[in-house]
């Protein structure tokens, strides 16, 4: 069997080796655009200061990642994160503790008491009957009120999706909140009956020893496959009982093709051959963000946490700033420290087109205003994605249930990426660990 895997981002390696460990005999090619693999899963080196170009690890909470790393023999280079992550912050006009226990949210300024009273009063408030997509801030303002979403919900989903409550489909992006709703009638009632079924922590953050692009390296040795790196697939088309895949220096034919690139990055491949499967994969939305780095080799602010989210009452420059020597300390020199400042997202989009040194403007505004830091950085770097985060709106559960249903029809194609089920590592890991499965038998 001869297998194609375009994309060579997480959802595309784990497909990759899970297929290699159930059919060593199975002959694989790996094809990706960039000159290395990993897609946003980079690690950049300037001058000794470690900078993730997109997510910085993993959560223990969902065994999928570490599987793979123990599966892997990756489980020498896992590096826990400090215990200083535990200590966030909310930035809303003031810059507040996330509370972390009970008697914490209520001694907490981040809201006000009837505020706190209305989220206590989730218990009494009946599950939804209606049928359909919500948006989050609609589930929010339902089920525990206008303050806890606009402040708690707003600053989370900024850090995860890099969007606001208004414009994210809770089913799409918050499945388990809603099947909390739907089985036990609401979320405490769900929360209590979930803990005296599974007792234990919410899971630890994960990296690696030298940024999550070691175990991208790592995996490139572990998967034995022919690489065609710098090569930008530009068709896959059916070829008789077989598919054709062409990349600038490569024509060859495939009896499988998985396609783990972007959802957008995906559609133009299909333009000539399959023109209604490129345009439901134009359907689905990102959301552009920057990435500004900024390593100091002596400041005076002592990083005591994990970081900072902003709120949209806040209007902030800036979505949030991850405070990386605290969370992970190899990611600066010894006595140095390090932030990652995230820009643009659904909030300010137009942020992420500026050049670099307006980037850097806008993260030092940023920095000042949240967190008082008003110093010039001795390094500084900058990444921006245009397409970084697929921006899974209300309808868009419906256009992935669409884009599967078409390829159903198209035998020998898969598609694998964080456009459809889960844009988080684990997510990714464990819908190319379950794509191999299917394809192998093996499930």
């Amino acid at each position: 069997m001869k297998i194609a895997i375009v994309g060579a981002g997480i959802s595309g390696l784990s497909t990759a080796f899970y297929l290699r460990q159930a059919r060593p005999d199975w002959q694989l090619s790996i094809f990706d655009a960039g000159v290395q693999p990993g897609g946003t899963m980079q690690t950049v080196d300037v001058e000794g200061f470690r900078f993730e170009a997109g997510g910085n690890g993993f959560l223990t909470n969902k065994p999928d990642s570490l599987r793979l790393v123990e599966e892997s023999g990756a489980k020498p280079l896992l590096l826990p994160s400090s215990d200083l992550a535990r200590r966030r912050f909310i930035f809303n006009g003031a810059l507040h503790p996330l509370p972390e226990s009970p008697p914490a949210f209520l001694r907490s300024k981040l809201l006000t008491l009837p505020q706190k009273l209305r989220v206590a009063g989730e218990f009494f408030v009946p599950a939804r009957r209606e049928q359909g997509e919500e948006t989050l801030q609609q589930f929010g303002y339902r089920r525990v009120g206008k303050g806890l979403t606009d402040v708690f919900l707003d600053a989370m989903t900024a850090g995860i999706y890099g969007t606001t409550p208004a414009k994210v489909s809770v089913n799409a992006a918050f499945p388990l909140v809603v099947n909390l709703e739907r089985d036990y009638g609401g979320l405490f009632r769900g929360m209590i009956a979930r803990r005296k079924k599974q007792a234990g922590p919410g899971g630890v953050l994960m990296s690696f020893k030298g940024g999550v692009g070691a175990l991208i390296g790592h995996l490139r040795q572990a998967i034995d496959a022919e690489w065609h790196l710098g090569q930008a697939v530009g068709t896959v088309a059916r070829d008789g009982a077989r598919w054709r895949v062409e990349s600038p220096a490569v024509s060859d034919r495939f009896d499988q093709v998985i396609v783990g690139s972007q959802a957008c990055a995906s559609a133009p491949m299909f333009r000539q051959s399959d023109p209604e499967l490129a345009g439901l994969l134009r359907r689905v939305e990102y959301t552009p963000i920057a990435v500004v780095g900024f390593g100091f080799r002596s400041l005076r602010h002592p990083l005591d946490g994990f970081g900072l989210l902003t709120t949209s009452a806040a209007r902030q420059p800036v979505l949030g700033v991850l405070w990386d020597s605290s969370i992970f300390p190899d990611r600066a020199p010894e006595g140095c420290k390090s932030v990652r400042i995230m820009i643009g997202g659904q909030r300010n989009p137009e942020l992420v087109e500026q050049d670099d040194a307006g980037l850097v403007r806008t993260a030092l505004a940023g920095l000042k205003a949240t967190m008082g830091v008003d110093q010039a950085p001795d390094v500084v770097f900058t990444k921006r994605w245009m397409q970084g985060i697929p921006h899974y709106v209300v309808g868009h559960l419906g256009k992935v249930e669409d884009i599967f249903r078409h390829v159903a029809n198209q035998r020998g194609l898969h598609l694998v990426c964080n456009a459809y089920h889960g844009i988080a590592m684990n997510d990714c890991v464990r819908n190319g660990r379950e794509l191999a499965s299917r394809m192998t038998g093996t499930a």
